[in-house]
Formats: C-alpha cells, structure tokens, sequence
C-alpha cells in the first residue's frame, strides 16, 4: 500500500468522523451542557413546607408552630439551645406561598433559601 493511499483513507476517515459528530453538537447536545431550569409547577406548598421543616432542623433550629392561612403556609422557628447559658432563641416568621406556579419563601435568610432550593431540586 502506498503512502497516498493510507492518508487519503485517513483523510476520508477523519470527514466521515466531523460529519457525524456535527449533527449532535448543532442540537446542542454537547458534554457539558446545563440542564433547564427546574420546574417548579410539580413542587407543592405541603411538599416545600416539609422540606422547610427538615433543613431548620438539620440546621439547629426549632419549629415551633405552622400556622395556615389560605394558601399560604407560615411556619415560626427559633434557635435551639446552643449550650452557652442563653437558652433560645426568639420566634421568627417564614412564609411559604405558591405565586404563578413558583414557591416563594418570604422572609427567608438567603442560607435557609438556598438550602430549602436544593432539597427540593428547584431554584427559589
């Protein structure tokens, strides 16, 4: 076999490659690309309110009632005992209500926000 027979193979090779390739990266399917934005239409207020209830806790909190008023959920927490004489903490307010099929959380530190987003897989 002769050189220029074995690179124009590997030329031909080498088009057939790009080509395929092309389509799929044309759609945007490629590595790395994000995934959409989460959907929030499936996330309910019952479902977001548990979930509010497991990050506080988790983060050292206690809830100390959920009161409902329509649609709207609010839940009032305070710091749990921190073992330092000062005992606990007082109540804070958290309001979790559903607007244009998104959950809002109202009067939510941006810790608790973000923490509450990731357990429930949406962005708040």
């Amino acid at each position: 076999m002769s050189y220029r027979r074995i690179s124009g193979f590997a030329t031909a090779l080498l088009a057939a490659l790009a080509l395929s390739a092309t389509p799929a990266l044309a759609q945007g399917k490629g590595k790395n690309d994000k995934k959409p934005a989460a959907d929030h239409s499936g996330v309910s207020v019952e479902l977001a309110l548990s979930a509010t209830k497991d990050v506080l806790v988790k983060q050292g909190f206690e809830v100390v009632r959920v009161e409902s008023q329509g649609d709207k959920q609010i839940v009032y927490y305070r710091a749990g005992n921190q073992g330092k004489g000062k005992g606990k903490g007082p109540p804070v307010r958290m309001v979790i209500e559903r607007v244009n099929d998104r959950i809002v959380l109202q009067d939510a530190p941006d810790e608790l926000r973000i923490e509450i987003g990731v357990k429930l897989g949406i962005k708040l």
